[in-house]
């Protein structure tokens, strides 16, 4: 099944592409569907709302099947923030913007206790197909936040956090490690069960 990404964030759609390879999912880009540069304005209140908002709007100009990720960073010391704000919660965009949220979020967590770093990322996938009819699923990996960012790999605030059970960040782990447990990968895992339990495509 051919899939248009309707992220623009190449990080995403490499791991949406490796996770999906192996369930008969195609994942394209939205210029190699031809639709063009344009930002999607995520003004729903929670993941769900903007997923699902997200691929609507692409699989409407394509009329393609879409798929829309909408994740964040969720951390009970702060409430739950900076959760649908993770991508512009410094408020700064482009090349900047990673290393921005990282220092915001160090700063407001400089005197929380280590026990009470605990966070977890949030993923909702969202498939759209032609005429409307719409899956969603959720995934969700629990972890802490660390004092420093640590790795090279991943983005965004995969250098912070560290998942249950693990001693290296999202970062320091190789991309295979990652997709295994992220909450990513188990948002697509279950998306895969709802399409298997629905008959698949259509």
């Amino acid at each position: 099944m051919l899939v248009v990404a309707a992220t623009q964030n190449a990080h995403k759609i490499r791991e949406l592409t490796e996770i999906t390879k192996d369930f008969g999912m195609e994942v394209i880009s939205r210029a190699a569907a031809g639709v063009p540069d344009f930002e999607i304005e995520e003004d729903g209140a929670g993941f769900e709302e903007n997923s699902l908002k997200k691929a609507r709007v692409i699989m409407e100009y394509c009329g393609m099947a879409a798929i829309a990720d909408d994740s964040g960073l969720v951390t009970d010391a702060l409430g739950g923030a900076p959760g649908v704000l993770s991508a512009r919660f410094a408020g700064v965009f482009g090349a900047d913007a990673d290393a921005a949220n990282n220092r915001k979020l160090l700063a407001l967590l400089s005197d929380v206790p280590d026990a009470e770093r605990t966070a977890r990322f949030v993923s909702v996938v969202t498939l759209v197909f032609p005429g409307g009819r719409a899956l969603a699923a959720r995934g969700e990996c629990e972890g802490r936040i660390g004092r420093e960012e640590k790795g090279s790999g991943g983005f965004g605030y995969d250098p912070l956090f560290t998942p249950l059970g693990f001693e290296k960040t999202f970062a320091e782990l190789s991309a295979e490690e990652k997709n295994g447990i992220s909450h990513r990968a188990r948002a697509l895992a279950a998306l895969r069960e709802i399409l298997s339990e629905s008959g698949g495509a259509g």
